[in-house]
C-alpha cells in the first residue's frame, strides 16, 4: 500500500475539539510557522553579566550623535540606560535635604541604622544618597554611610531604616551588611545631605485600599490604610528621543529630561525644573514626540487651567522644537485638547501617518494640521477595548493590539482579528494584572508576541503569537516584561523577570541558566482517522522529514511520538483491550531513514519534540504506512 503523506494545516486551532481539528495543529509551545510548516523557535541569550533592579516593562532603544547605542530600562524601582550590558542609573531625585537634615543611629550588634529626617516623604524601597556625612565612631564609618541605600521600613513620616551595608559594595549585589559596635553613637555631623530618588512604583497591580493595600511590609503592621502608596497601578514607562537626548515618563507621574551630552554619569530632570515659562505639565500618563513635526505630546495630563490636577482624558503639546514652551498662544504652536468618549486614555501609538489613541472605549486618530489648531482628532471607532498601556503595536502603518477579549488590527478600520487560539488565551488570563500584558514585534519572522499572565500567575508567563505574514497564531509558556524588535542592535532584546536583558534568536538554546539549558519544543496535531473514523488503522512505519539546518550539535535528534485511541473520548494510553501498544515514540536524527511503528487504532495524533542543546529543526511532509485494519 502506498505511503500516505502527513500535511498538517499551518497554525493551531484550539476554538474546535480536538476531533473536529483534523488535519490542524492543536497543542505547541517554543515552535513557530514558517512558510506553513513548523520549526522551533530560537534560542536566547544574556545581553550582558550586570543585572538591573526592579522589574523592567520599558525598553527604548536609540542612538545619539556619537553613534553610541543606548537602550533606556525603565523598571519599578529605577530607570537605567544601558550601554554594551552595563547599567547606568540616570533614575531622577524628588528632593535633596539642607545640609544637618539628615541623622542617624544605630544599635550595638546590629545592622539596622535608623535615619531621622522630618516629612521625608519616602516609601519602603525607596532610593537614598547621602554625601558629608562623619563617623558614628565604630564601625559604622563616613564610608558606610555616605553611599546608596534602599529603604527597608518606614518607620513613620520622620524616619526610616535602611541596612548598614559594606562600604563601596554595589547596590544591586547581595548585602553584606556591618554591624554597630560599642562605640558606634548616633548623628553622622551636620554636614549629612540626603537625596531621594522618586517615589519607587507598585510591581504588582492593587485594586483596593485600606488594610492590606499594598505590596508585602511596604509598611509597618497594620499601617496600610494610611501608608504613602503613590499610585495603585503598575509602574510603567513611556520613553522617547528629542534628538539625541530622553524623554521619560512614570505612568501617572512626572515628566523627565535627560541630556545626552554630559554622558551617562548624570540624572534625568523634571522638566519644570528647566525653565520658568508657565503652565509645563506636572503628571502625565505617556509621553511621546510627533516624529513628523517635533512636538512633545503628553496624554492624560494636568490642563493648563488646573496645574497639578490630572485629566486622564486631557492631550497638551508643547510648542514645536521645545520641551518647556507649553503655555498655548498665538505666538506658538503649543495646546490642549480633550477626548469626549471613554474615562481615561490607555495609550498612544505613533504611525507613520499618524497618532492612534486609545481610551477604555473608543479609538481616536490625532493628526498633525498645522496653524492655527496644530493637532486635530478624530473618532475612528468606538467600543473596543485595550488590554493595557502596552498591549498594542504599529507594523508600518498598522496596528495591532490585545483587547479585553478580543485581539483587533488597525489598518485603516478597526477589525477583530480572527483568533485560532482566543478562547484557550483569555479563558486563562489573570484579569487582576492587565496592565503587565506587553507587546514586541519580530519582523525577521512577521510576528507579533504578546506576553501575559496567566490565571494562576501574579507575573508575566505565557505568550500568544501572530504571524501576520501567514495569518496563523500560536502560544507558548516563557514570558518576558518588555521587548524591542532588531533594528539598532542585531537581535530582539527582552527583559526577563530575573533582572537581565536577553538576545533572542541567538542560538538554540535557554540562556537564563547557567549554563544553558534545552528548550524543550514540540507540536502536536489533532487526531486523524481513516475515512469517517469507522476502520480500526495499522501502522507500520514512517519515513521522517525533518531539516536540522543551521544545528550544532554533532547528532542533532528530535522525537517523533504516534498515539493511536479508539474514540473521540478515549485516552492515548488505554492499551488493555489491544493487542499493541497505544504509544511509540522514536527518535530522529539526520541520519534516520525511517521508523518502525506497531499501532492501531481508530485515530492517530502526530507529535515532534524536543529537548536537546543545540539543537534546531523545521518538520516538512513525513510520509506513514497506515493500512485498514479489522478488529481482532
Amino acid at each position: 500500500m502506498p505511503l500516505s503523506k502527513l500535511q498538517f494545516k499551518p497554525g493551531v486551532n484550539r476554538e474546535v475539539t480536538a476531533y473536529t481539528n483534523e488535519g490542524g495543529w492543536f497543542d505547541i509551545d517554543s515552535v513557530r510557522f514558517q512558510k506553513g510548516f513548523p520549526e522551533k523557535i530560537g534560542g536566547w541569550q544574556k545581553r550582558g553579566s550586570d543585572n538591573y533592579l526592579g522589574t523592567a516593562r520599558e525598553l527604548h532603544p536609540w542612538v545619539t550623535l556619537d553613534r553610541d547605542q543606548y537602550i533606556g530600562v525603565g523598571t519599578n524601582l529605577k530607570y537605567y540606560i544601558d550601554r554594551g550590558g552595563e547599567y547606568n542609573d540616570i533614575t531622577p531625585l524628588r528632593a535633596t535635604t539642607a545640609a544637618g537634615d539628615v541623622t542617624f543611629s544605630a544599635t550595638n550588634g546590629l545592622s539596622t541604622l535608623v535615619i531621622t529626617d522630618t516629612a521625608h516623604g519616602a516609601v519602603a524601597n525607596d532610593f537614598v544618597t547621602f554625601t558629608g556625612a562623619a563617623t558614628l565612631g565604630g564601625t559604622i564609618t563616613a564610608a558606610v554611610l555616605n553611599q546608596e541605600y534602599q529603604i527597608n521600613l518606614v518607620v513613620n513620616a520622620n524616619s526610616y531604616q535602611v541596612t548598614a551595608r559594606t562600604a563601596g559594595s554595589l547596590i544591586n549585589a547581595p548585602v553584606v551588611p556591618v554591624l554597630a559596635n560599642g562605640s558606634d553613637t548616633s548623628n553622622g555631623g551636620s554636614s549629612v545631605v540626603g537625596a531621594y530618588q522618586i517615589n519607587v512604583g507598585l510591581d504588582t497591580v492593587v485594586r483596593a485600599s485600606g488594610w492590606g493595600a499594598g505590596t508585602w511590609s511596604r509598611g509597618t503592621w497594620g499601617s496600610a490604610s494610611t501608608d504613602a502608596i503613590v499610585s495603585n497601578t503598575l509602574r510603567l514607562w513611556s520613553s522617547d528621543n528629542f534628538g539625541e537626548d530622553l524623554l521619560i515618563n512614570a505612568r501617572d507621574g512626572g515628566i523627565y529630561y535627560w541630556d545626552a551630552t554630559p554622558g551617562l554619569g548624570n540624572r534625568a530632570v523634571d522638566i519644570t525644573s528647566l525653565s520658568t515659562l508657565p503652565n509645563i505639565p506636572t503628571v502625565a500618563k505617556q509621553i511621546l514626540v510627533s516624529d513628523r513635526d517635533r512636538h512633545v505630546i503628553a496624554f492624560g495630563c494636568d490642563p493648563e487651567s488646573t496645574p497639578g490636577v490630572q485629566d486622564p482624558l486631557t492631550i497638551r503639546f508643547s510648542s514645536q522644537e521645545s520641551i518647556t514652551d507649553w503655555a498655548t498662544t498665538a505666538t506658538n504652536t503649543a495646546g490642549e485638547l480633550r477626548l469626549g468618549s471613554g474615562s481615561e486614555i490607555v495609550t498612544a501609538i505613533e504611525t507613520r501617518q499618524q497618532i492612534l489613541v486609545m481610551t477604555d472605549t473608543t479609538l481616536y486618530a490625532m493628526q498633525y494640521l498645522g496653524p492655527p489648531f496644530t493637532f486635530g482628532v478624530t473618532a475612528i471607532s468606538e467600543n473596543i477595548t485595550v488590554a493595557g498601556p502596552n498591549a498594542a503595536i504599529a507594523v508600518d502603518d498598522n496596528v495591532f493590539w490585545m483587547g479585553l477579549s478580543e485581539f483587533y488590527v488597525y489598518s485603516g478600520a478597526v477589525q477583530r482579528l480572527p483568533c485560532s487560539v482566543r478562547d484557550y488565551v483569555f479563558s486563562d488570563l489573570n484579569e487582576g494584572q492587565l496592565e503587565k500584558i506587553n507587546v514586541g514585534l519580530n519582523t525577521e519572522h512577521s510576528e507579533v508576541w504578546w506576553f501575559y499572565p496567566s490565571a494562576n500567575s501574579l507575573e508575566v508567563d505565557k505568550y500568544v503569537v501572530y504571524n501576520y505574514l501567514e495569518q496563523v497564531w500560536y502560544y507558548g509558556t516563557f514570558g518576558r516584561t518588555a521587548w524591542v524588535d532588531r533594528g539598532i542592535f542585531d537581535f530582539p532584546i527582552a527583559a526577563n523577570n530575573d533582572g537581565f536583558l536577553y538576545e533572542h534568536e541567538l542560538g538554540f538554546d535557554d540562556g537564563t541558566t547557567n549554563p544553558a539549558s534545552a528548550i524543550n519544543a514540540y507540536i502536536q496535531s489533532s487526531p486523524m482517522d481513516i475515512g469517517d473514523g469507522e476502520q480500526f488503522m495499522f501502522i507500520r512505519k514512517m519515513i521522517p522529514d525533518v531539516d536540522f539546518k543551521n544545528s550544532t550539535a554533532i547528532l542533532p535528534e528530535t522525537n517523533i511520538t504516534l498515539d493511536v485511541k479508539n474514540a473521540p473520548d478515549g485516552t492515548y494510553s488505554d492499551s488493555q483491550t489491544d493487542a499493541f501498544v497505544n504509544t511509540q515514540a522514536a527518535p530522529v536524527n539526520a541520519r534516520t531513514e525511517q521508523l518502525y511503528f506497531r499501532l492501531r487504532g481508530r485515530q492517530m495524533r502526530f507529535k515532534i519534540s524536543s529537548d536537546e542543546l543545540e539543537v534546531t529543526w523545521r518538520l516538512g511532509s513525513p510520509r506513514v504506512d497506515i493500512r485498514p485494519d479489522g478488529r481482532r
